[in-house]
Formats: C-alpha cells, sequence, structure tokens
C-alpha cells in the first residue's frame, strides 16, 4: 500500500500564489517593454534604409515564449526573459542568416544607446539587455511562399535557416494546458523554480520543460501531489530516454541542437534524481510538519519554506558590512572600456566577456593581502578555486552562476580581516 504525502496543501498553494505565480500586472509590464523595443526596431530598420538605399521592413511581430505562455516565474525577477519573433518577406533580405541578424542588431544599436550593453547578435536572436536585468530576444524570422501549393511558411534565423511556425508553440502548449485544467502551467511554473534554485546549474530551457511536463503531467487531487508525481516521471522518462523533440512538428525533430542541450537534460534528470531522495520524508508516517517543511525548503532553495534561512542571511550581510569597512574592499564591474559600474551599484546578473577588478585600502596593519576565488556550477569544473596575492585583483567573467571572491588581511600568520564578496554572472 502506497503511504499518503504529508499534506502541506496550504502552505504550498500560498507559495505558488505569492512566490512563484507572476502577476498579471507584472506580465503587461513585459509586454510594454516588447512593444517599446519592437518599435525601437523598427525605427532603427527606417534610419538604416535611408543610409543604406534598402528597404528592410518587419511584416510581423509575434510574441512567443514563457511571456506568451505565460510560464514566468518569479525567480526570473530582474532578469526576465522576453522573446518575440519579428518577420520579412524572404524575398526583401539577404540569404545569410548572419547577415540578417547583424542587420537587426545594427538597427537595434541606433535607437538602444541608453542601454547597459549594446544589443548584440546570437546563434538564435539578437539581444537587448536592460540595466535592470531585463533582456528581450529579437528571433529574427522570414515569411515564404511555397511554389507549388502556395502555402505560406515560416523559417527561424538560426545558425542556418530551418522551419518553424513562430505561433505553433504557444498554440501547442493553450491546448495542452487547456486540457489538463490548467495543472501543465502550475507544474512548468514550479519546475522553473526548481531549475533555477540554483545559479550555477545548467538546466535546459523553458520549451523543453514545458515538452516533458506536457508528456508526464499526472493530475491529482492536491498541487504538491501534482508537482511531485509528475516530476517523479519525468525523472523516470529521463533516466532511460534523454531526447525531447519538437511536439508541433511532424517527424521527429529535436530540441536539443547542441551538445551543451544534451548536457542540460542530463543535468536535469541527475538533479531531479538527487532531490526526489530529499522529498522521501514526505512519505514516512512519522513526518512531521517541521521535516515537510525542511524537505521542500531543500528542494526549492527558497527562504519561504524557512525563515531561518532569511535571518541567518541578514546577520552574514551586517557581519560583511562591518568587515567592508576595515577593509574598504572594492569591486567594480567593467563592461566595456567607458563603463565601469561598482559591483553594489550593477542591478541583475553580470554578463560574461567583461571583468571585474577587486582592490582594498586596508584601515589596519597588515603583513600580507590574499584573494581566494571559489568558482561554482557546470561550466566551472576544474577551475573551482585558486590564490592572488597583493592589494588588487583582475578576473575575468567566465562561467555562470555565483561564484565568490574572498580577501584576506593577515598579520604574520593570524587572519585579522577577512570579506567575501558574490560575483552572480549570467
Amino acid at each position: 500500500m502506497i503511504k499518503p504525502m504529508y499534506n502541506l496543501k496550504s502552505k504550498f498553494s500560498t507559495f505558488y500564489e505569492e512566490e512563484v505565480r507572476l502577476s498579471d500586472k507584472e506580465i503587461e509590464s513585459l509586454r510594454e517593454k516588447k512593444r517599446k523595443n519592437v518599435e525601437r526596431l523598427k525605427d532603427g530598420l527606417e534610419e538604416y534604409n535611408e543610409e543604406n538605399s534598402t528597404s528592410y521592413k518587419v511584416v510581423e511581430v509575434i510574441e512567443q515564449g514563457s511571456v506568451a505562455m505565460r510560464t514566468v516565474v518569479q525567480y526570473d525577477k530582474k532578469e526576465y526573459d522576453i522573446d518575440v519573433a519579428v518577420v520579412f518577406e524572404a524575398d526583401s533580405i539577404p540569404e545569410g542568416t548572419t547577415k540578417v541578424k547583424k542587420i537587426v542588431e545594427d538597427a537595434l544599436k541606433r535607437k538602444c544607446s541608453q542601454f547597459k550593453a549594446s544589443p548584440i547578435a546570437k546563434t538564435n536572436s539578437v539581444r537587448v539587455d536592460y540595466a535592470s536585468g531585463y533582456h528581450i530576444d529579437f528571433a529574427v524570422y522570414r515569411k515564404k511562399v511555397h511554389p507549388i501549393t502556395e502555402e505560406v511558411y515560416y523559417e527561424h534565423c538560426g545558425s542556418e535557416w530551418r522551419e518553424r511556425d513562430p505561433r505553433a508553440i504557444k498554440a501547442w502548449f493553450t491546448h495542452e494546458n487547456n486540457e489538463s485544467d490548467n495543472h501543465i502551467r502550475k507544474v512548468v511554473r514550479l519546475l522553473k523554480m526548481f531549475c533555477k534554485s540554483n545559479d550555477g546549474w545548467l538546466m535546459p530551457g523553458g520549451l523543453i520543460q514545458s515538452v516533458l511536463v506536457a508528456e508526464k503531467i499526472e493530475v491529482k487531487d492536491r498541487l504538491d501531489e501534482t508537482f511531485y508525481e509528475t516530476i517523479k516521471l519525468i525523472r523516470d522518462r529521463l533516466e532511460y530516454n534523454k531526447e525531447v523533440y519538437n511536439p508541433t512538428l511532424l517527424g521527429l525533430h529535436s530540441l536539443l541542437y547542441k551538445t551543451k542541450d544534451h548536457q542540460k537534460v542530463k543535468n536535469l534528470y541527475t538533479r531531479l534524481d538527487n532531490a526526489l531522495t530529499k522529498l522521501d520524508v514526505l512519505f514516512e508516517e512519522t513526518c512531521t510538519e517541521e521535516q515537510a517543511l525542511n524537505a521542500w525548503n531543500t528542494f526549492f532553495n527558497h527562504p519561504y519554506w524557512g525563515e531561518d534561512i532569511a535571518k541567518s542571511a541578514a546577520v552574514q550581510y551586517a557581519v560583511s558590512q562591518e568587515r567592508q569597512q576595515l577593509l574598504n574592499l572594492k569591486a567594480v564591474v567593467v563592461l566595456y572600456e567607458q563603463s565601469r559600474i561598482p559591483l553594489e551599484e550593477f542591478v541583475g546578473k553580470i554578463p560574461k566577456g567583461c571583468h571585474i577588478e577587486f582592490s582594498v585600502d586596508p584601515l589596519v596593519k597588515y603583513t600580507k593581502i590574499e584573494w581566494i576565488v571559489h568558482n561554482y556550477g557546470d561550466e566551472a569544473k576544474g577551475n573551482e578555486w585558486n590564490k592572488e596575492y597583493g592589494t588588487s585583483v583582475k578576473r575575468d567573467t567566465k562561467y555562470r552562476g555565483q561564484h565568490t571572491m574572498t580577501c584576506k588581511l593577515y598579520e604574520g600568520a593570524r587572519v585579522i580581516a577577512q570579506d567575501t564578496v558574490y560575483v552572480n554572472i549570467k
């Protein structure tokens, strides 16, 4: 006989409503940012056309991604990923995907000069970063007409042109979610909270998570039970099959384009397998409410489940401030030559490809200054830590996740002051 799961229905539902789900007001705010940046793109293209005697024009704008599917979660705060598809007529743009993305990048640069970093063309989109941590990804598409059937179809501008309907995923998700009485969206949001619970984790994106949840959704009477049973089925499925296919295309079209994508799915399996073990206590007859709360706290790594964590963090912060006053430690993020931002003023995660300058001006006598770098997360394997010496050091932002730089001040063999700076890299 299967033992019932410890009932935290009320606590779990409150967690979902207050800490996971994004409000309609915040969703509309994201959409307004999208609209403003689409206008910037259109204005930039007009300026580009005038200078280059071209006639590039966005003919359709289609909302896609987590905002369109309404699976954005509060853990994304200040890092919201807003996806929008911009469509061009195929015969009006160059054939090369790199050249097309560079045109979009150029147009955005003309109208996004106030942003913390210039718009940049990436493999699958052109990204605009807000100083507050938001970023908007412009996925570029071309619209074509089949020469025989005369049907309209779309191709996405990635490393190459690939046939893809920018509306199809949203339509598929809406149908599946409705069939589940809105349980799929709830479980996807909760799974995203788990996947974002550790900054150093390399985990699959929202689309892959959505496909897995839709495939294995197991609706129960309570939300905590529905979530548990679904992620357990996902774990079991990934144990023997780690491939994930696009649900909107006929045939087998993998959503895992690169080796890194396959590794992310493997990471999801490993982390779910480990985390589910920590929830075993929920099925013990002697399980107490405190044990149940601790189990979900371990799973989600979220202060909602344990106020002691928040109190501990506050105490650590106060101690850190005292030590910083003694060391007079400073850290400056250098995005590019003309952009130097104090780390404490930097909003959102720090991008890769820049560097941080650390320095101290101690207020006490000392004999040695030691800097200890601790890198965490999947990308830092083999480079977890190292030491340097002197009044200042410079470190490149290479690895995704939250890392630390610790400065120790010595008098002889004794540490007389110490402070740790946390660095979060996206």
